[in-house]
């Protein structure tokens, strides 16, 4: 089963429709032949791992699933894998949110103060690199091509680089970017995730 986590960071109306519905993507995946589970993030949790709990809660039983996180949700599906690795067979990183950015992060501050706490961590928020370099999944990259102040691609080379076997998958724009078509992202996963 696919899980999909998808992006957003407090200030912005994003849910699991926003993301992964409207712009094709879950009908996309489900056409496919794929097992689909897509559940709204909790959004105003003062933490990561507050966010990976929500999510566990939501977590189907049985098999493990394969997590498909995109930009804020990365840090939110990595604490629930560094949380329950039983729970998670592999992980795809889709555009992943850049961390570490003095601007991008005293914006957030500015915009929305109780975000400021999330914003901590090494190449992605609510992570450390430790962590990162500890990771023993299959765990896959999608940079946002082309890049955008949020998903750098200096970001995605940094988990290239840090997580253990990592491999990149060809990128794409980030929904609900208006340049996003479905069709790449879901020939991408279903190629990687079998």
């Amino acid at each position: 089963m696919l899980v999909l986590v998808h992006g957003g960071l407090w200030d912005e109306p994003v849910d699991a429709g926003v993301f992964w519905d409207r712009p094709g993507v879950t009908a996309g995946l489900r056409a496919a032949g794929a097992d689909v589970l897509a559940p709204d993030r909790a959004m105003r949790a003062g933490s990561w791992a507050a966010e990976a709990e929500h999510l566990a809660a939501a977590l189907p039983d049985g098999p493990q699933v394969v997590l498909v996180a995109g930009s804020n949700g990365c840090s939110a599906a990595l604490r629930l894998a560094l949380a329950a690795p039983g729970r998670v067979r592999s992980l795809v990183l889709a555009w992943p949110a850049t961390a570490g950015d003095e601007r991008l992060d005293a914006l957030i501050r500015a915009a929305v103060p109780e975000a400021a706490g999330l914003l901590a961590g090494g190449v992605l928020r609510g992570v450390t690199d430790a962590e990162l370099a500890g990771l023993r999944l299959p765990v896959a990259v999608l940079p946002a091509a082309p890049e955008n102040p949020v998903h750098r691609r200096r970001t995605a080379d940094a988990l290239l680089a840090l997580v253990p076997g990592a491999v990149e998958l060809p990128g794409c724009p980030e929904p609900p970017h208006p340049a996003f078509r479905p069709e790449p992202l879901i020939a991408a996963l279903t190629g990687w995730t079998g």
